[in-house]
């Protein structure tokens, strides 16, 4: 503690000394290359406001409000003053079972309120309903034990035909318009429909950062990782995206921030409503505990006047989805968001704690990662090819190491192209008996060796350092290999096709987190589902087949001509790379030849891949001869 009183309420830390980060293995100390760790000190909240603190906290605290897509009662439990908290849902589809379920989350605290008796309809045009179910201001907002309860808003906005509705980054922005007339937390907090609280200290984890005399009024927003309760001990596909949140997040704090990435986010709300960060701005959180206005306005007038900023039309001819609120235009308005709010001069925080803040449920079937990659892919691309190009439009106002950061996402749905060249082509190549890589009598054969064996060496080290399993590397690995050949390249190729005006936007794909209960046991056991019909599997299975025929024949030619010392002489890396190709791609042959249950690979996917591969081994043998 300093002469001037000051106490930090978060410290950063690199680690010191010899650092391995990614390629590089050099002594440093405190540089932006070393991972950074966020730990907050929220105990000295306590001693910052002595008794006063205890007496007056929900004077003291920040208001947050909370942004949620369904219900669900564990999302309110917070160690949290209640009337400082504020929970919206968000029903973008106007449904009356959603409306009901958080109609009867309201009412089981015997809080007697009014709600109108003709809904909405289900699907399609409706004018937009505004509810507010619980009144945190109302004296009688209590449960049966007398505990007040938090503000809780339904908002399904309107809808119509002739007005694009933006998907979720609609959705969001007729939140943060709707809140600020209602609650107008100073943080907002927004989370998926399918996470839950997993932590009740996490909001003031998380302010913390905010509320620091020194470095609060820098930050934007505090970004907690994406954690999941229904992973696998073996991680089957790769869902968990360990080596991102454990490493590379930590990596880019340390360049200037991590990137937004829509759910388990706490945001200063004025820096979602554009404003620009100035050196001049002092942190305005600093209370002096002014006593608490009563909202003067009753709950139905505040519901109308709401209503208005919920409608389809209120964004016409205004800044929302271009300088204030997300960003329109984009599959993943989360991170071209953050990219925009970090333009603007602000800095955010990746914070992750040991005891994880949310939880949620990870897709369970293998269409639904794959769906779910090509948009994350194809957004990020989108982005690369857009104005807010992290290449042009983050230059100079941002660091460069975030710049190649950002870069490396939206070069995702690129790196379809150098992983279908390899593999593939050396496998055919391997077929005809055509080295293409160093003999292994050849000094060149050396440098190929170290590249692929350290990279693979340290991506097994950082993925065990992370907490993972042998077994779960491996299965990274092989989603590695089925992404981008599948959801990177369909993402590509749309990509490409939107720019040159061939087909119209993609729209916004929801990933599907609910499954039977007999996919969910073959999840659990950890078998592939391939049950499901999607034209990116008989990309897979196609390719997987061409290296399976190409191996065996090459060992057919080997055994008859007595040729394994040629190949091991002068084809060696080709043939450990077809074989690998061959062991990782082993479910997609059990789905396709072996498996008898539901989750087998479809028949006609089936059919359709032996005639492909084989037509590809043929038509390719033929060209070369």
């Amino acid at each position: 503690m300093g002469n001037d009183g000051y106490l930090p309420l978060f410290e950063t830390k690199r680690a010191n000394g010899r650092t391995l980060y990614r390629f590089l293995l050099v002594p440093y100390s405190s540089s932006p290359l070393e991972p950074c760790l966020q730990t907050n000190l929220k105990d000295r909240l306590f001693h910052r406001y002595g008794n006063e603190f205890l007496l007056c906290l929900c004077m003291v605290l920040l208001g947050v409000d909370i942004f949620v897509c369904t219900t669900d009662p564990v999302i309110m439990a917070y160690d949290y003053p209640s009337k400082k908290l504020s929970v919206y849902l968000s029903d973008d589809a106007g449904s009356q079972l959603t409306f009901h379920a958080l109609l009867e989350a309201s009412q089981f605290a015997n809080i007697g309120y009014h709600f109108a008796k003709n809904l909405i309809p289900p699907f399609g045009e409706y004018r937009g309903t505004l509810r507010i179910l619980i009144d945190g201001k109302d004296p009688n907002a209590k449960d049966s034990e007398g505990c007040v309860l938090p503000t809780l808003v339904y908002v399904a906005r309107e809808k119509r035909h002739q007005y694009f509705h933006n998907f979720k980054a609609g959705a969001m922005n007729a939140l943060i318009r709707v809140s600020s007339a209602i609650s107008n937390g100073q943080i907002v907090l927004n989370v998926d429909c399918d996470m839950y609280s997993n932590n009740s200290l996490a909001v003031r984890d998380a302010l913390c950062f905010f509320m620091d005399d020194k470095k609060g009024h820098e930050i934007a927003y505090v970004q907690f990782p994406q954690n999941f309760d229904n992973i696998t001990k073996n991680e089957l596909y790769s869902s968990s995206l360990r080596v991102i949140s454990q490493v590379e997040f930590h990596g880019l704090d340390g360049y200037g921030g991590p990137l937004y990435i829509g759910t388990g986010c706490f945001h200063r709300r004025d820096t979602l409503c554009g404003r620009k960060f100035s050196r001049e701005i002092h942190n305005e959180f600093k209370i002096d505990i002014p006593k608490d206005r009563e909202r003067e306005e009753t709950t139905a007038v505040l519901e109308e006047k709401s209503k208005v900023l919920a409608s389809c039309t209120y964004e016409n001819n205004t800044e929302w989805g271009k300088e204030m609120g997300l960003k329109y235009g984009c599959p993943v308005e989360d991170v071209i968001t953050g990219l925009s709010i970090q333009c603007r001069g602000w800095k955010p925080v990746y914070y992750n704690p040991e005891r994880k803040a949310f939880l949620g449920v990870a897709p369970t079937t293998f269409a639904q990662i794959l769906v779910q990659h090509k948009r994350w892919s194809e957004g990020d691309f989108q982005i690369l090819l857009s104005k807010y190009s992290p290449a042009w439009f983050a230059n100079g106002k941002i660091s460069l190491g975030l710049q190649l950061g950002y870069c490396c996402y939206c070069l995702w749905a690129t790196n379809c192209l150098a992983v279908l060249y390899y593999s593939i082509v050396p496998s055919l190549y391997l077929l005809r008996g055509i080295p293409l890589f160093p003999v292994l009598s050849s000094p060149w054969f050396l440098p190929f060796a170290y590249v692929v064996i350290s990279k693979y060496m340290y991506s097994l080290a950082e993925y065990l350092w992370s907490g993972g399993t042998v077994l779960g590397w491996w299965n990274d690995q092989r989603i590695w290999l089925y992404k981008r050949t599948s959801s990177y390249l369909l993402g590509f190729i749309d990509t490409i096709a939107k720019s040159l005006g061939l087909h119209s936007d993609s729209a916004f794909v929801i990933t599907a987190k609910v499954s039977k209960q007999e996919v969910y046991r073959r999840y659990v056991k950890e078998r592939m589902e391939f049950g499901d019909s999607s034209p990116m599997f008989t990309a897979l299975a196609t390719i997987a087949l061409i290296n399976l025929v190409c191996l065996i024949g090459l060992m057919k030619k080997a055994i008859v001509n007595e040729g394994i010392p040629i190949i091991y002489e002068t084809m060696l890396l080709q043939f450990v790379l077809c074989a690998i190709l061959v062991l990782i791609n082993w479910p997609l042959y059990q789905g396709l030849f072996f498996r008898k249950d539901n989750g087998k690979m479809p028949n006609y996917i089936a059919i359709k891949s032996i005639v492909l591969a084989v037509s590809s081994c043929t038509c390719f043998t033929l060209f070369l001869t």
